[in-house]
């Protein structure tokens, strides 16, 4: 604005200097004596170049409004594009800690149908009783599956081994890790390891389960349905006690596996970060290893997540029998002194 008004002044000073030099040519041609017309001649070739002067000012003054005005309408389609960024920023928060929210009350409801499940059984008759742990180890089965090589599964039973061993029962618990686990070694671990617990880390979603082939190379993995999946792991005389899916969307598949397989299992709502998973499964069996009930290791894991400043201690989820409690249910506990 400020551009444009000096050039609107420059531009009148060129008109009046014009006008007068058009006023002192005509006096120029009217004058009566030599001299005087010669004076009016160069007061009119003054006034000409007094008014060339200021229309080279005008123009210098117009061409800073022109650039002035290019800039601020790039700056204004830049304001624009930022706006909307800011809003798309706004409106992508806003649905992701909605989903949160989701997630949350979603886990809550479920958590209290089973509770409220569980009460109404209880009411009706004893809880059931899961055998107290045998004068043996705790046998876990860890299976490791991740053929494309995008998820550290190897750390996570690194993290796992070294949470055991450096707990108060650690001789009490023992483990059997197999990474890149294929089909043939769930089958084996069950039916040769015989496992209290089995350990799944790798891929999966609400109804299938991801296993490795057995090649050297990366590769496209055997897809295994949860029906599958958990008939395999019922294939024994004496079923797991629990399951642990450590996978994406696996929560889907737990209360079935608690029907039918396990009396008690865990799994993960929604998508979770490779660090969390490890982080809940290492603090888990560290708990468990230090005797604590599968409920109080559960929680304990979560909170491992939230001191760490982690996103994901909502999506663990732990689901178990109507007929079984989980805060009484130890899986490791040494032998009374007599």
């Amino acid at each position: 604005m400020e551009a444009e008004k000096k050039a609107g002044e420059y531009r009148n000073r060129e008109t009046v200097k014009r006008s007068a030099a058009a006023k002192s040519r005509s006096a120029a041609e009217t004058a009566t004596s030599p001299s005087g017309a010669s004076s009016k001649r160069r007061e009119s070739e003054r006034y000409e170049n007094e008014a060339a002067s200021a229309g080279k000012e005008a123009n210098r003054w117009q061409d800073k409004a022109s650039a002035y005005a290019r800039e601020e309408s790039s700056l204004q389609g830049k304001l624009v594009n930022a706006e909307r960024s800011e809003a798309d920023a706004a409106e992508r928060k806003r649905k992701r800690e909605q989903q949160q929210r989701d997630r949350r009350m979603a886990a809550d409801s479920a958590a209290l149908s089973r509770r409220v499940v569980q009460a109404e059984t209880m009411a009706s008759s004893a809880v059931r009783s899961l055998p107290s742990p045998k004068p043996e180890r705790l046998r876990i089965l860890i299976l490791g599956a991740a053929s494309e090589g995008d998820l550290r599964v190897g750390r996570e039973q690194k993290r796992i081994r070294a949470a055991v061993e450096s707990a108060l029962h650690r001789d009490l618990v023992e483990l059997d890790v197999r990474p890149a686990a294929t089909t043939s070694d769930l089958l084996d671990g069950i039916t040769k390891f015989r496992p209290h617990v089995v350990h799944f880390s790798g891929h999966s979603n609400d109804d299938l389960i991801m296993f490795e082939r057995d090649e050297d190379a990366q590769h496209q993995g055997v897809i295994v349905s949860a029906k599958a999946f958990a008939s395999a792991v019922r294939a024994t005389d004496t079923p797991p006690l629990l399951v642990l899916l450590n996978s994406c969307n696996s929560a889907a598949q737990i209360d079935q596996l608690v029907n039918d397989v396990a009396p008690i299992a865990i799994g993960m709502a929604d998508e979770i970060n490779d660090g969390d998973a490890i982080t809940y499964a290492a603090q888990f069996y560290a708990a468990v290893a230090n005797g604590q009930s599968i409920q109080s290791s559960h929680f304990s894991a979560q909170a491992a997540l939230e001191l760490g400043g982690l996103e994901g201690a909502e999506l663990p989820t732990l689901a178990w029998a109507a007929d079984v409690d989980p805060s009484i249910t130890v899986l490791v506990q040494p032998a009374e002194v007599s």
